[in-house]
């Protein structure tokens, strides 16, 4: 679906970059990082406060449904969904799950030091642009790729009423391949940096995956040719969190498995849990199916425990204390290619 014109091929690390990077549970949890509660401030918008936690659109908005984007009430604390739960194993290379709008990096591990997860907040293609399911690899690093705009985007950008849309965009901050692209073996499909970081969670590509400027410089210096890629599609993110299975919900993105009830959906992804066993013989792990059909209908983004006894998850929230939010906005040059000028903005600040 893309063409290149690269003016380079060879890697490179320029500038100050963040990401949520966690080490790997040495138990048995399937779940990394934790939710955070912040005051909003009265200048930043959803997508300022997203971006600094390494969140995308979806994400914050869904976490956070009654507040505006770009007016976030400063009196109700916001919701920030930085916790996840992990792909199925194995664990090796990238695994992009479609549905939950992330991407998951398993770097080769570092002699002495714990094995880590790296994650990051992608866009996934809009209707009619499907992007192929199953295993594949990194072909290819490019840094500073042109864009020859294929065909079929000219013409649906002439529907649009875009008519004097470029056939050609040259490198820089404005190219929306971003300034770094990784190329998989699926023909056509990169996972890449965007001219338009503000839209990172929404379904904005051609089958390509965007990534935050600064989250693909951070991706692009550590990753190799023949990294294996496994893109997923599974909107019911099922893992193991304090002792209890946890259920995120995403909505089902219609041009996969578009007939099968989200409800059988949901079983499909516990079960391999159901045949867990305890020291004594028993099941692992209890299930409150009630509770599971209720998260078919609606989007949580927060892993949510699943077990009959658990703790309703608004009551967890209100026990959890509020941060105030410290960051300044993004400034109105931020919305390019470019990573972010400033070096103090962390993923997750303390």
């Amino acid at each position: 679906m893309i063409a290149l014109a690269l003016a380079s091929l060879i890697p490179t690390h320029s500038g100050d970059t963040f990401a949520a990077q966690f080490d790997l549970p040495n138990d048995d949890s399937t779940v990394v990082g934790k939710v955070r509660i912040v005051r909003p401030g009265k200048e930043n918008t959803l997508l300022d406060i997203a971006r600094r936690f390494d969140i995308g659109y979806h994400e914050i908005t869904a976490a956070n449904p009654t507040q505006d984007i770009w007016l976030p009430n400063p009196s109700i604390p916001l919701i920030i969904p930085s916790q996840f739960v992990l792909p199925p194993k194995p664990w090796k290379g990238i695994v992009i799950n479609i549905p939950q709008r992330r991407l998951f990096y398993f770097p080769p591990p570092a002699k002495n030091k714990p094995e880590q997860v790296w994650t990051f907040p992608v866009s996934i293609a809009r209707e009619g642009w499907s992007t192929p399911l199953g295993d594949t690899q990194i072909t290819g690093k490019h840094k500073d790729p042109g864009w020859f705009v294929p065909k079929s985007i000219q013409q649906e950008k002439l529907l649009e009423g875009e008519v004097n849309f470029p056939t050609y965009f040259p490198p820089g901050p404005e190219n929306p391949m971003g300034m770094l692209a990784m190329q998989t073996g699926f023909e056509g499909i990169f996972i890449h940096g965007t001219n338009k970081p503000w839209g990172v969670g929404m379904r904005t590509s051609h089958g390509c995956f965007h990534l935050y400027p600064e989250d693909a410089a951070t991706l692009f210096q550590d990753i190799r040719q023949g990294t294996p890629v496994r893109i997923m599609d599974q909107p019911f993110a099922v893992g193991v969190y304090q002792g209890q299975l946890a259920m995120a919900s995403y909505p089902p993105v219609g041009e996969y498995n578009a007939r099968q009830n989200p409800f059988t959906r949901a079983i499909l992804a516990i079960t391999p849990w159901l045949y867990e066993k305890d020291e004594t013989g028993q099941a692992k792990y209890l299930v409150d199916w009630r509770q599971v059909q209720e998260l078919t209908l609606k989007s949580q983004v927060l892993p949510t425990p699943i077990n009959p006894d658990a703790m309703p998850i608004e009551e967890a929230l209100s026990k959890m204390p509020v941060e105030d939010y410290i960051w300044p906005p993004y400034g109105d040059d931020a919305n390019t290619a470019r990573p972010p000028r400033e070096s103090t903005s962390p993923a997750t600040p303390p």
